[in-house]
């Protein structure tokens, strides 16, 4: 009879000994040394008998033991049930009243000591109880357990008897484990002085689970590789559907008992995953578990390792085109995706594996991938180019390819977070943790270094276009239209160089909102976008020194370039404190982990708030500082053409000119003042246009009052007419910018109120001069002041 007969078909061998028998027996020498194999094998089997049988003869000793824990209770029990129909029958508590004081004595004696006394010890044979029975119930559970992972590994070393199956006792042993972890979880919250006991079980069980999952992983990738994964990823196994050429998805051609097989593989491992996961959870109670719970799904992972490793042979062919490396990982990513949803994610939620979705951990696998690819050999390839250039001086490609390759990656995150839009349960609000899964920029959560480096090349680009605009003077003489990049309609007059340097710091900003931690962007910008709003300031501040330096700012050609200046500062302030509104910049400010990285107080309304902060601080204080020049320039000049009529006197004591109802020497002063407010209206923008003219409004306020009503003049009746006009046409030149222009001249209006008082009015009476002010609605001047002009005022013709 030919021996072959009796060999078993490949049907009845299970897939891990074929690839036991694959890794021996590769070639026809290979049979020479089946001797020395079959004693090893002999060997090993004698070995896990041995194992096997001191099992047993723990099990028996355990059994004894337990058999004389219970006798010991059974003597308990007798003696309290002996004791408790002992009370019953005694007369001590039948109410009679035989006895006297020693019996009421008795009486108290059992119900304050003996009573509790035996209550406690019932309580305590209780507890004992409970924890023989829980300990004979885990050691029973985790007996099978180890004769489950036992006979397992004799099953792949020997055939299985008839009937059974190696994935069939791998799925008994996760029940029999489920079933402990939930013995283990009761007793943890119940029963936490038997810390020792879940101790003890926990170290039995974690010897089994380090054989358990990776026998149940090589299985799986004996399956995925009897499957023909990982396809090829060439066209040679391609269908034409009529669109485009697809790669078969071995996923879904399997069917029959491989496909029966595979299922139960997934479900084991799955299942697996889920007890880990709950045993975790468990045992890191209390110690931020949140942090440790999440893990890629091991099924998942399992079919993409191979794919990883077949793509790093094209990937090695395309490090100077990365373009090629991002499609490939696309394309096998989207070919796949749906055999996830269709196939697998039923297993999932059948496994009880709450909050994974297959899409998303195919997904987020796939990118990982990649990720570690770039991390390892693309980035220090053109960082190495970088060093180079730095080195010898000469220039090379290394920043742009740095570029591009960013480029790259936010245009492939853009595309993967569409696939994962598609499930149709993407959540409205970005959570970091499961976004920085799904997107290759979380490169740079790891390589901190990475990032100050593309924000240094990002930075120097902008740079280098902002300073050419800035270069160009028709940027500064053209205007901003309308109300760019901020809403509402406000006209800021601002030249067009402010709208140009923000359109690219709003470009620099939109690059790093792909990034999957607020600390990153708030860092992103911090080392690039800040210094551009700085070297734009420095610039404005250049522009403002100069004219300064050259006229004093006399002529209106120095006015309109500080006006400029100021309405550049004045615009790109109210952008930036547009944005802080925004939920981008909002979400950094609230970060309080990443404070010391946007070096920004907690109170930060007083200057809009925000990461933009310190800039708009500076922008504001600059804004301040040359609208207060700009107005100190215009009283100064107002001052030096008003001189002569301050000095001049008599002119108080003398009747209005003829045909004049203003002192000639005062229009001059007067026209320069109007002219000045109107060139600062015609170049200034609103808002600091009227905190210029209130600020003027002040000053010649106090220069008049000063230089008229506090000298020693000497007010006649046709002074004080004279004075009157003079300032009725001061007030005339503001009225053009306020309905009521006496409420900013209040010491001038008040002091010619004085003035024109008659002499029996200012009279002081015993109420004290205090309250005749009062009375008199004399608030802006002080005591000494007014003692002052009613002492010049004279009272004749």
């Amino acid at each position: 009879m030919d021996p072959r007969n009796n060999l078993p078909s490949l049907s009845e061998i299970s897939p891990s000994l074929l690839s036991f028998l694959s890794d021996h027996f590769q070639n026809r020498g290979d049979l020479l040394k089946a001797p020395d194999l079959v004693s090893e094998l002999q060997k090993q089997c004698s070995d896990l008998d041995h194992n096997l049988n001191d099992l047993n003869h723990k099990l028996e000793k355990s059994i004894v033991s337990f058999a004389s824990h219970s006798e010991q209770l059974g003597s308990l029990f007798n003696v309290i049930n002996l004791k408790l129909n002992h009370l019953q029958s005694s007369d001590f508590l039948s109410g009679s009243s035989t006895g006297g004081e020693e019996d009421s004595g008795r009486v108290k004696h059992i119900l304050g000591e003996e009573l509790p006394a035996l209550a406690k010890e019932v309580a305590r044979v209780e507890t004992v109880r409970s924890y023989a029975e829980t300990a004979l119930k885990l050691d029973t559970l985790v007996g099978d357990i180890e004769d489950a992972v036992s006979s397992t590994m004799t099953r792949n070393l020997r055939k299985s008897p008839p009937g059974t199956s190696s994935e069939e006792t791998r799925l008994l042993a996760i029940k029999s484990l489920k079933l402990t972890e939930d013995i283990l979880s009761s007793v943890a919250k119940s029963r936490p002085q038997w810390r020792r006991l879940v101790h003890a079980v926990d170290h039995r069980v974690d010897r089994a689970l380090a054989v358990l999952r990776p026998q149940a992983i090589a299985d799986h990738r004996s399956l995925l590789a009897s499957l023909g994964w990982p396809p090829t990823l060439s066209n040679s196994k391609s269908v034409n559907t009529g669109k485009s050429s697809v790669v078969l998805n071995p996923l879904f051609t399997m069917h029959g008992d491989l496909k029966n097989q595979y299922c139960e593989n997934f479900l084991a491992l799955c299942g697996l995953q889920e007890l880990q996961s709950r045993r975790k959870s468990r045992q890191l109670e209390g110690h931020y578990h949140e942090v440790a719970m999440r893990h890629p799904l091991w099924a998942i992972e399992e079919l993409v390792n191979p794919i990883s490793l077949a793509s790093e042979h094209h990937f090695k062919k395309w490090v100077e085109k990365p373009e090629f490396i991002f499609a490939l990982v696309y394309k096998i990513t989207r070919d796949f995706v749906d055999s996830m949803d269709e196939l697998l994610q039923p297993l999932v939620d059948e496994a009880r594996l709450v909050g994974y979705s297959c899409r998303e951990e195919w997904i987020s696998a796939m990118v990982t991938s990649l990720l570690m690819y770039l991390a390892k050999d693309v980035f220090p390839v053109y960082i190495d180019q970088l060093d180079e250039e730095s080195v010898n001086g000469v220039p090379s490609q290394a920043r742009f390819s740095i570029m591009h390759l960013v480029d790259l990656m936010i245009s492939f995150d853009k595309r993967v977070q569409s696939l994962v839009a598609d499930s149709g349960v993407l959540n409205s609000i970005r959570d970091d943790e499961s976004f920085r899964r799904i997107s290759t920029m979380s490169i740079f959560c790891d390589r901190p270094d990475w990032l100050e480096l593309w924000a240094e090349i990002e930075l120097g680009d902008t740079m280098r276009k902002v300073r050419l605009e800035m270069g160009d003077e028709r940027n500064w003489k053209s205007k901003v239209q309308g109300a760019l990049l901020v809403s509402g309609s406000e006209s800021y007059k601002s030249p067009a160089i402010a709208a140009a340097t923000l359109c690219h710091l709003s470009a620099m900003i939109d690059r790093c909102r792909p990034l999957p931690s607020i600390s990153l962007r708030a860092r992103f910008i911090r080392l690039a976008c800040a210094p551009l709003l700085r070297e734009f300031l420095d610039c404005l501040l250049q522009k403002c020194q100069e004219a300064e330096g050259l006229t004093a700012l006399a002529d209106d050609d120095g006015l309109i370039k500080v006006t400029n200046s100021v309405n550049a500062a004045r615009y790109c302030e109210s952008v930036m404190k547009d944005w802080c509104d925004d939920l981008f910049f909002l979400e950094m400010t609230l970060d309080q982990g990443d404070e010391a990285i946007i070096g920004v107080d907690e109170d930060t309304s007083g200057l809009g708030g925000g990461i933009f902060n310190e800039e708009i601080g500076k922008f504001e204080e600059f804004r301040k500082d040359w609208t207060e020049k700009i107005s100190t320039v215009v009283l100064r000049g107002f001052d030096a053409r008003c001189r002569e009529y301050i000095k001049n006197k008599k002119q108080w004591q003398e009747k209005e000119e003829e045909g004049w109802n203003v002192s000639k020497l005062f229009v001059g002063a007067l026209d320069y003042l109007q002219g000045k407010i109107s060139k600062l209206e015609e170049g200034l923008n609103e808002i600091d246009f009227i905190v210029a003219w209130r600020s003027l409004a002040t000053g010649v306020d106090h220069l008049v009052f000063n230089g008229v009503l506090m000298s020693k003049a000497k007010f006649y009746n046709g002074g004080v007419e004279r004075f009157g006009g003079d300032v009725e046409v001061l007030l005339g030149v503001f009225r053009a910018w306020c309905l009521r222009p006496e409420g900013f001249f209040p010491k001038v209006s008040e002091g010619l109120k004085l003035l024109k008082m008659k002499e029996d009015q200012l009279e002081v009476g015993t109420e004290g001069i205090e309250r005749w002010l009062k009375e008199k609605q004399i608030r802006h001047l002080g005591v000494r002041e007014v003692e002052r002009i009613v002492k010049n005022r004279i009272f004749k013709s």
